[in-house]
């Protein structure tokens, strides 16, 4: 293609860019991500998880990660605050008999002090003061977190200017001591850098447009030149890589 015929691609690509729950499926194929952590964050919870535990998952999305835990609903809760995916769990979540409530994680969370005793978050934002308010004594908190150098190989691809991360706390070492600053014990924890791998520009501009809050004011128009560099390096090498930073951390509230 052309860089006219290039450009139009990428300008669809840019048009569509929407997502609903957390589903990539629109880019499947056309990039790999998070193939080969050290853990499975899903087997982490289950060791841990026992159906007789009061559990909530915070920043559920669509519910979709949730689902798969196979938590007895009627002793699940959780919480979304992004409008479309609210939408989205009041008519997945509700009618299973979770209780779901519209609340960002980060916010003071709507249950009673003590009401739980397994809280999950993954990839979502949270309080630590809050946390120790609904769990019960012993109760465990497992998060998996999208760390503070997660994407910036692309970013500085697409958007050179961008110099700071949008969460530059967001390291393994800073979570941990927060919780134990916060009455918890650190059980098990790991943090990894792994690839990150698009094999066309059209997915990464798909991408970027998703992930707003790290590729901030990104657009097709705007990064144009970008681009091209992106295309040349695609038909140089085949792919364009970046890394994904990840960490996850098992805790329990001391008594």
């Amino acid at each position: 293609m052309d860089a006219e015929q290039l450009k139009e691609t990428w300008k669809n690509e840019e048009d569509i860019a929407h997502i609903h729950g957390w589903d990539f499926s629109h880019i499947h194929g056309r990039y790999t991500e998070e193939d080969a952590l050290p853990w499975n964050f899903r087997e982490v919870i289950q060791r841990y998880r026992k159906d007789s535990m009061k559990l909530l998952d915070m920043e559920t999305g669509g519910g979709e990660f949730l689902l798969s835990l196979d938590h007895p609903k009627e002793n699940t809760a959780a919480i979304e605050g992004y409008p479309p995916n609210v939408e989205l769990c009041r008519e997945v979540l509700l009618p299973l008999g979770i209780d779901f409530k519209e609340a960002n994680g980060g916010d003071r969370l709507p249950f009673p002090d003590g009401d739980f005793d397994i809280v999950t978050n993954r990839h979502g934002d949270y309080d630590a003061a809050e946390l120790r308010r609904v769990l019960r004594t012993d109760g465990l908190f497992l998060t998996q977190q999208v760390g503070a150098e997660n994407d910036r190989e692309l970013v500085r691809l697409l958007l050179p200017h961008i110099i700071e991360a949008p969460y530059p706390k967001h390291y393994l070492a800073v979570k941990k001591a927060e919780l134990l600053d916060h009455g918890f014990e650190v059980l098990e924890s790991g943090e990894a850098h792994q690839p990150i791998r698009f094999f066309d520009v059209g997915a990464l501009v798909w991408f970027a447009r998703i992930i707003k809050w790290e590729f901030p004011g990104f657009s097709v128009e705007s990064s144009l030149e970008q681009l091209y560099r992106a295309q040349e390096l695609l038909e140089k090498t085949g792919v364009i890589e970046g890394s994904i930073h990840r960490f996850y951390i098992v805790a329990r509230k001391k008594r």
